[in-house]
C-alpha cells in the first residue's frame, strides 16, 4: 500500500499545539466579557414582534378541548395540578407585568429527554422562542453550573430568563399512573421510563434483592446511574407511599430542587435584568387529552440575584 508522508514527532506536536490554541481562542471569544462586565450575547434568539399573549393564543389553538371527567380524575390524583393551557396563561400574565416579552426573554428548560416532555417545552417555545436545554433523564439539570453559565451568556442584553424544570409522570385515560398512551404505539407505555427504572433499582435495594452494579457510573449510561443514586435517600418514603408511582415524581422533584437551587445560587451573579424559576411536575396524558402541570415553585429574582417574590400562589 502507498503511504503518504509521515509527520515527525515535533511536527505533530506543533499541529496539536496550534489546534489547541485555536480551540481556546474560540472558547474565549464565545464567552467574551462586554463593557457591562457580563458575557456578551452571541445568540439572538428573538421571535418576531408578536406579544406573548398573541403567541399564547397560537400555541394552544389546536389543543384538545378539556374533558371534565378526565380533568377531575387528574386533579383528584394530583391536587394542585392545572392544565398546561391555564399554566401558560397565568405565567404569561404574571411575567408580562414584570417586563418579560418574547423579544427580551430566553427560555431555559430542564425536563426529561422523553418526547412527551417536549409538549410543555414546545408550548413555551411557541410563546417565548427557542429554548436552552439544561436537562437530561428524569428532568435532572445535568448541564450543571457550566450549562447555566453558558445559558446566562445568551440572555438578551438587559433581558430576562424564564427557567422551567421538573420530572414528568404519565396517567392513562382510565387513571393508571406511571403509564400513558403514546401516538402510533398500541402498547400503553411507562412514563417516566427513567424514573421507574430508578425506582425499581431502589426497591431492589430496600427489599434486599439488588445485584450491585460496579459499572453504575459507566459513561455509556451515566445519567441513569446518577438518577438511581440521586433517588436513594427516598427509599423509605417511596416504600411507605400509598401509591408508589404517584409519589415517585414528587420524590424526584425534591431531589432535583436541591440541584436547581445550588445551580441558581451559584450562578445568580450572571442574571441580567431578572430571572423567573418555574418548577413542578409534568403530567402527560393521551394524545387527544390536555397535558397538566403541578406547579411547586415560581420564584422571581431581580438583577442582583435576590429573591424578591414567590409567585406560586398566583398559579393555584
Amino acid at each position: 500500500a502507498v503511504r503518504g508522508p509521515q509527520l515527525k514527532p515535533h511536527q505533530l506536536t506543533m499541529k496539536l499545539s496550534l489546534a489547541t490554541i485555536a480551540l481556546l481562542s474560540a472558547a474565549a471569544e464565545a464567552f467574551q466579557v462586554g463593557p457591562s462586565g457580563r458575557a456578551s450575547t452571541r445568540l439572538n434568539i428573538v421571535p418576531d414582534g408578536a406579544s406573548a399573549t398573541d403567541n399564547l393564543e397560537k400555541a394552544f389553538a389546536g389543543e384538545p378541548v378539556e374533558d371534565p371527567e378526565f380533568d377531575s380524575m387528574v386533579r383528584a390524583n394530583f391536587p394542585g395540578a392545572i392544565s398546561n393551557r391555564d399554566l401558560a396563561g397565568r405565567v404569561v400574565e404574571l411575567l408580562g407585568e414584570k417586563g418579560f416579552t418574547p423579544q427580551n426573554t430566553l427560555l431555559a428548560t430542564s425536563v426529561c429527554a422523553d418526547e412527551l416532555a417536549r409538549v410543555l417545552e414546545d408550548e413555551f417555545v411557541d410563546i417565548y422562542g427557542t429554548n436552552f436545554n439544561l436537562g437530561g433523564l428524569s428532568g435532572f439539570p445535568f448541564a450543571g453550573n457550566t450549562g447555566w453559565g453558558a445559558m446566562s451568556a445568551h440572555v438578551p442584553d438587559d433581558g430576562y430568563c424564564l427557567t422551567i424544570h421538573g420530572p414528568h409522570v404519565g396517567i392513562t385515560k382510565d387513571g393508571l399512573i406511571g403509564k400513558v398512551e403514546r401516538s402510533g404505539i398500541a402498547l400503553v407505555d411507562n412514563c417516566c421510563g427513567s424514573a421507574i427504572a430508578a425506582s425499581n433499582y431502589l426497591q431492589s435495594i430496600t427489599d434486599g434483592s439488588a445485584n450491585i452494579n460496579p459499572k453504575i457510573q459507566s459513561f455509556s449510561d451515566f445519567q441513569q446511574g446518577a438518577v438511581q443514586e440521586l433517588i436513594l435517600p427516598f427509599g423509605k418514603r417511596l416504600a411507605r407511599a400509598e401509591n408508589r408511582m404517584r409519589e415517585l415524581p414528587y420524590a424526584l422533584y425534591d431531589s432535583q430542587e436541591v440541584m436547581v437551587t445550588d445551580i441558581v445560587n451559584t450562578g445568580k451573579g450572571s442574571i441580567k435584568k431578572g430571572l423567573a424559576v418555574l418548577g413542578g411536575i409534568q403530567i402527560n396524558t393521551a394524545p387527544d387529552m390536555l397535558d397538566y402541570f403541578h406547579p411547586l415553585r415560581f420564584d422571581y429574582f431581580d438583577e442582583n440575584g435576590e429573591l424578591v417574590e414567590n409567585m406560586l400562589p398566583y398559579l393555584r
